[in-house]
């Protein structure tokens, strides 16, 4: 018994689809390991808060399914512990179609869209149809504020979850979220045309080559990934090969500093490992911090050349086929995106967990879900989403690998869990920015 939702859905004759169309040793490993997905996490309740519709399938009589919407106020379907989850079904349905299909089949299938964010929840489960008599559950269901009268509430046993892929949802927004977006780009205008602080420039104080290392770059591209984050493209000057790297590499770069001191900093090669004709970083420029990324902002630009160190990795991938949990905080996605391209280049069995303060400033976020699909899961704390390490490890499988990259308090929140489940030392690996 593995991954609740595979072990219903993906029956024998799905799975020999899969397997003709080759798409089923990506899926395989959903139904490895211990019982999962059908208990619902902080994650698929804060989630399902947020909803204000659902669309709902049943199982009619004559073997037809049956798709109703229902919509209501943000959480009106409610969660009420790890494994229920209900609602009130209020007077003024007169079809009552899918009422009807429940008193014979019980089965149901829920689809919950995010439609601003592009991602939407999957749930199976059996229905319980509450009584106007069981006035101690339907209280619980109700919204006080909705003046209609209850005829009845429906409790949705889960029996299996599936997050699935964000490709092709086209991005709505209802007319509340619209007037929210226009404020914050009138705020933002606001903010733009009042004189800004004089910022120093100071690149025209650095030299033509700067560094003493043996690796000769030079900076070709820059994009500016999100607010604070840009990447900079580094390429041989005479258009060569670069030398090979493998995914987790970092690169040791040399920086002026606003000290006239000359500096290096260590930044993970976030392009794809296959690439020989140019490395990527993306730098995170922290104006507290050691003065290293600022002053790197300000100075790098295009035709600067650099003598850096040779890349070095203390964070290699794993060679063999067990599966990989990957998982990155904030700028920590610098290191294990490579690990994701080289893992999905080699059809490896992976998923990609990535947390950030806002999607906004997650770098490298629309071109991931481009390229992985459902393999990738994206938490945003703006949004009041959360990473649940406890639930990630926990459903680790015995042979997983688990990479993290992040923040000090990500890192120590990991190895704290690791050891409560006596996860060996050789399956979890780490790195953290200091």
């Amino acid at each position: 018994m593995g991954h609740r939702y595979h072990d219903i859905a993906f029956t024998p004759t799905v799975a020999d689809l899969q397997s003709a169309m080759g798409s089923r040793e990506g899926y395989a490993a959903m139904g490895a390991g211990g019982q999962r997905n059908h208990l619902l996490s902080e994650r698929e309740r804060d989630f399902i808060a947020r909803r204000d519709s659902f669309y709902l399938a049943s199982v009619s009589e004559t073997g037809w399914p049956y798709l109703q919407h229902r919509g209501g106020p943000p959480g009106f379907m409610k969660v009420l512990d790890e494994h229920t989850l209900g609602f009130a079904d209020y007077s003024g349905n007169r079809q009552y179609v899918s009422t009807g299909n429940f008193i014979n089949n019980n089965r149901v299938s829920l689809f919950f869209m995010d439609y601003p964010n592009q991602r939407r929840l999957k749930i199976l489960g059996r229905v319980q149809i509450v009584s106007t008599g069981e006035q101690d559950i339907l209280t619980l269901l109700e919204d006080s504020d909705y003046p209609a009268r209850v005829e009845r509430g429906f409790l949705i046993h889960v029996e299996g979850f599936d997050w699935n892929c964000p490709q092709h949802i086209t991005r709505r927004f209802t007319e509340a979220e619209v007037q929210s977006l226009i404020q914050a780009l009138q705020e933002d205008k606001l903010l733009q045309s009042r004189d800004p602080e004089p910022v120093e420039d100071r690149s025209a104080a650095w030299p033509a080559v700067v560094g003493e290392g043996p690796l000769e770059l030079v900076v070709t591209g820059m994009r500016q990934l999100a607010p604070r984050i840009r990447a900079y493209e580094l390429r041989d000057p005479e258009g060569r090969e670069l030398p090979p790297v493998e995914a987790g590499a970092h690169l040791v770069v040399p920086v002026l500093l606003d000290n006239g001191e000359l500096g290096d900093r260590h930044y993970s090669i976030a392009s794809n490992p296959a690439r020989r004709d140019a490395y990527e970083i993306a730098v995170l420029s922290k104006p507290d911090g050691r003065g290293g990324s600022a002053a790197l902002h300000r100075g790098y630009r295009l035709g600067l050349r650099l003598r850096a160190e040779t890349p070095a990795n203390h964070f290699a991938l794993h060679a063999d086929p067990r599966p990989a949990l990957l998982i990155a905080g904030g700028i920590g996605i610098t290191a294990i995106k490579s690990m994701a391209l080289a893992l999905a280049a080699r059809d490896a069995r992976f998923e990609l967990h990535y947390a950030g303060r806002s999607r906004g400033e997650m770098a490298y976020r629309d071109q991931l879900q481009r390229q992985l699909g459902e393999r990738l899961f994206v938490y945003s704390a703006a949004d009041g989403e959360r990473l649940d390490l406890d639930s990630l490890l926990l459903a680790a499988g015995a042979d997983t690998v688990i990479y993290l990259c992040g923040p000090d308090r990500l890192v120590t929140g990991a190895l704290r869990i690791a050891r409560k489940l006596n996860i060996p030392g050789e399956r979890l690996r780490l790195e953290r920015f200091n």
